[in-house]
């Protein structure tokens, strides 16, 4: 096995706590429409409403808030009270303005790698909203690079690869997403560490590879420099 020398990590839910707002932010707007629908699906009707327009907003708190609101016009067949949109943009703000928590062994972890290893970080989601996150958590200072992208994809992973790496052999991935943080990394020729939140959106799930000698699962970020060390013993 070659020798990693780059360590390519996501930030929510791998770095930050995230989806956790989220999912508060979804139970505020089925209270807001209690009295507006008896419809049984709601939260279902707005996560199908978020990922449908991933393709026209992207991914984050601002795409969320215009589903949201999408949802409640639908919904409600556009009777939903102007008091009511208004508190669900309100809610949407929020969601930009939540307290970052970092996740345990992320701080010590970063600390330890950023010796041995270029890190940079590929996230996706609002630039604006991403850089805000990244200063509060006072962890931009590891990162040599950092790449805001639209999606995750093989072909992306291959372009961030070739610009700040020596390469997708020589490069591991870390992140909460099977399907876009390992899946499209390990297509992309570069090794991959799943480490798995407790709380992670429908749409990122997959099916975990099996029997993959670049595919690791770890339980948090501390476990990351074993499974590098076992990687680069592998004959």
């Amino acid at each position: 096995m070659p020798r990693i020398t780059t360590i390519a990590l996501d930030a929510d839910d791998t770095l930050w706590q995230n989806e956790q707002f989220f999912r508060l932010t979804e139970q505020r707007f089925a209270d807001l429409l209690r009295d507006h629908t008896d419809a049984p699906d709601l939260n279902d009707r707005l996560i199908t409403a978020t990922a449908r327009n991933l393709q026209f907003y992207g991914f984050g708190a601002k795409s969320f808030t215009l589903s949201m609101l999408e949802t409640a016009l639908e919904i409600t067949e556009h009777r939903v009270p102007g008091t009511v949109i208004a508190e669900i943009l309100a809610a949407g703000r929020e969601l930009l303005d939540y307290p970052l928590e970092t996740l345990p062994y992320v701080d010590a972890a970063l600390e330890h790698l950023q010796h041995k290893y270029r890190l940079i970080l590929i996230t996706k989601g609002d630039l604006l909203d991403q850089e805000r996150k990244l200063a509060a958590s006072g962890l931009a200072e590891y990162f040599a690079a950092v790449e805001v992208v639209s999606d995750k994809t093989e072909p992306v992973y291959r372009r961030i690869f070739e610009r700040h790496t020596e390469g997708a052999e020589h490069t591991i991935m870390a992140g909460n997403s099977l399907k876009s943080d390992i899946l499209p990394a390990l297509a992309a020729g570069a090794f991959a560490a799943y480490v798995p939140h407790d709380l992670t959106w429908s749409y990122e799930h997959a099916e975990e590879p099996q029997g993959r000698s670049r595919y690791v699962r770890i339980a948090h970020l501390g476990e990351l420099q074993s499974a590098i060390d076992r990687f680069e013993s592998q004959s």
